[in-house]
């Protein structure tokens, strides 16, 4: 399947999927990768692969809806079978997410529906949260709030900073995101009426297993 891939900074999960497609562990490969940001270092990761980038700044463009339209064409040009969110930090118009309904994933850095939007590191730690981590979800008119598909859990500790508790997730984004994008890919996960299904069975709130379950999915 061809994957697009929005960025917007570093990219370290375009990395991940980039070395899945190449370990064979996902069942695609990455078409393009697409930011708003020229100076996006996403960007360096894919010329390094050799994989086609664009940037499509929304400085350019007059308003919101002006801004997804060329993005979307820029999209549509590549005929992708999936959009992979990684760490595009942008308020999508509901006319571009239904546009891709059902073909796109984002991973959030929390434990969905707990702390959508920005910030959610130093948000865990102000809650006193015992337990932090990351969401794969599909991307719906809701801001992190379409269905979920997999989570995976960190432990949060007295000492912690938001620097080591994102350092700590990051670790498991780059596990569970190309799991997810694979199981796509082999046409196992898809979502219907408003949820997330895998293998025929529509998944709960919190997805597909518990964290200690991951590593024995295959």
């Amino acid at each position: 399947m061809n994957l697009v891939v929005l960025i917007s900074g570093t990219g370290s999960n375009l990395q991940a999927v980039i070395d899945a497609c190449k370990a064979g562990k996902i069942a695609g490969r990455v078409s393009a990768v697409i930011s708003n940001r020229s100076d996006a270092y996403g960007l360096q990761r894919a010329q390094a692969a050799d994989i086609p980038t664009a940037v499509i700044s929304h400085q350019d463009h007059p308003d919101r809806a002006a801004y997804d339209a060329a993005l979307m064409a820029e999209i549509d040009r590549h005929q992708p079978d999936l959009i992979v969110m990684a760490g595009f930090m942008r308020i999508l118009t509901p006319a571009f997410v239904n546009h891709y309904a059902g073909r796109m994933l984002n991973i959030h850095p929390s434990l969905l529906p707990k702390h959508q939007g920005l910030h959610t590191h130093q948000r865990a730690l102000d809650a006193g949260d015992a337990e932090h981590g990351a969401s794969v979800h599909f991307v719906t008119e809701e801001l992190d709030g379409g269905p979920v598909i997999l989570q995976a859990k960190v432990p949060v500790f007295a000492e912690d900073t938001a620097e080591d508790l994102a350092q700590r997730v990051h670790v498991q984004e780059h596990q569970i995101y190309p799991l997810v994008i694979n199981w796509f890919c082999q046409k196992r996960l898809m979502m219907k009426e408003g949820k997330a299904w895998l293998d025929g069975e529509c998944l709960s709130v919190t997805g597909y297993a518990s964290d200690d379950e991951v590593e024995q999915v295959d």
